[in-house]
């Protein structure tokens, strides 16, 4: 060995902060919140531990709560009061998401960011308009084209209610582009779309779908949502993304795909966000709860990761605990 070559001089306390390659911050992260138009009291979320549903009452000081650790986003997901085949409380005027939206920067200076898509609000679980016999023949799939205007109708709506940024999740083809010209034709054009741009047909959603209650009634989303297989079909999920107008990419979900992540940061010049979702989050509390890690080194671990691999936005359930240790 050289022993002029020791780069364990640079690994010492005083310096070691110095010559960090990789910084995480409180204003990286956006923190989820689920507000339940069926319930006057916060419901906890037994899948999540720490989090909870928390009734259109109690938005703004979930909300605040929030803000007081230092996080200054937050992603709004609905649960509401009915459910119909087409998903109509999703542009709904009265609907959970606009009205907390509306109360929340009404009373607040956060920033908003809203779920675009329907697979809360189908009475089908799907994020779109299904085929009519899709039931019986789950191989059958969500009608993508008809889809797209009410993505767009719910964009509208959520630009409308105040949100800062929408956030399209259904992997339709085209909607992007179907909600770019809905919000500039409906006096929008400054409000920017974050994409869902590679979504994965993943087994880490499991908990998210009993905080949202958007489990699909039958078959499942694999001939919509990314295989995990697939990584050069993510490019070019992408690249049509940032054609059709998004000015975020959003990859999801974050920790098995951040070679995905480091992809698009190297291909693209636009800001790139990963989800780091809620299986990612409760598999660390699992172990942390059997006393196998420690939840706070390993969740701030896990997010210096996704950014280490070039994601400039991280939505995470763990947002508040892990600003708070910043």
């Amino acid at each position: 060995m050289n022993l002029r070559d020791r780069p364990r001089r640079l690994r010492t306390d005083g310096v070691r902060p110095l010559v960090s390659e990789t910084r995480l911050d409180a204003t990286d992260l956006i923190a989820p919140v689920f507000v339940d138009a069926t319930t006057d009291e916060r419901v906890p979320i037994e899948t999540m531990p720490g989090h909870e549903r928390v009734p259109v009452d109690e938005a703004v000081a979930r909300v605040e709560e929030i803000r007081e650790t230092g996080v200054e986003a937050v992603m709004l997901f609905g649960i509401p009061n009915a459910k119909d085949e087409y998903g109509s409380r999703a542009w709904a005027e009265d609907g959970v998401v606009q009205e907390a939206t509306r109360r929340v920067k009404a009373e607040t200076d956060t920033y908003v960011i809203t779920d675009v898509c329907l697979c809360e609000y189908t009475s089908h679980g799907h994020c779109g308009l299904v085929e009519p016999e899709a039931e019986e023949n789950p191989r059958l799939t969500v009608q993508n084209d008809e889809t797209l205007e009410l993505l767009s109708k719910t964009a509208v709506s959520h630009a409308d209610a105040g949100a800062d940024m929408v956030a399209p999740s259904a992997m339709a083809d085209g909607m992007v582009r179907a909600i770019r010209e809905g919000l500039d034709e409906s006096g929008f054009s400054d409000v920017p779309i974050m994409s869902y741009a590679a979504k994965y047909e993943s087994a880490f959603y499991g908990p998210f779908r009993d905080a949202a209650d958007g489990a699909p009634a039958f078959g499942d989303r694999r001939h919509y949502q990314m295989d995990p297989a697939n990584a050069r079909e993510a490019m070019r999920e992408v690249k049509l993304d940032v054609e059709e107008g998004a000015d975020v990419l959003m990859v999801k979900p974050a920790l098995p795909y951040l070679d995905i992540v480091r992809d698009v940061r190297e291909a693209f010049d636009h800001p790139v966000a990963a989800y780091n979702v809620s299986g990612e989050y409760a598999m660390l509390h699992a172990a942390a709860d059997k006393g196998w890690l420690n939840l706070e080194e390993t969740a701030v671990e896990s997010l210096l990761s996704i950014k280490r691999a070039g994601a400039d936005l991280i939505l995470t359930y763990f947002a508040e605990d892990v600003a708070e240790s910043l």
